[in-house]
């Protein structure tokens, strides 16, 4: 597996540590400086990723607003 792919599979299985309606980016699904440590270049894959995932229904959360740094937030279900 890529380590992009770990990486979302490290965000998805943070997901069971919200509650129901909690808002988050993908960037709190990570400690941070584990969020630091990842290039810039590779947050935005991850957070294409992530929506990816969504799309397909893969994950259990809702779609909200984007922030003014164009970053997806999401709400657990």
């Amino acid at each position: 597996m890529t380590a992009l792919g770990e990486l979302l599979n490290k965000a998805e299985s943070e997901l069971v540590n919200l509650r129901q309606g909690e808002r988050f980016l993908v960037r709190d699904l990570f400690k941070g400086y584990e969020w630091n440590r990842i290039a810039e270049s590779d947050r935005k894959t991850l957070g294409r990723m992530f929506l990816c995932e969504y799309e397909k229904g893969a994950i259990e959360v809702n779609k909200l607003a984007k922030n003014n740094q164009s970053q997806q937030w999401y709400s657990k279900k």
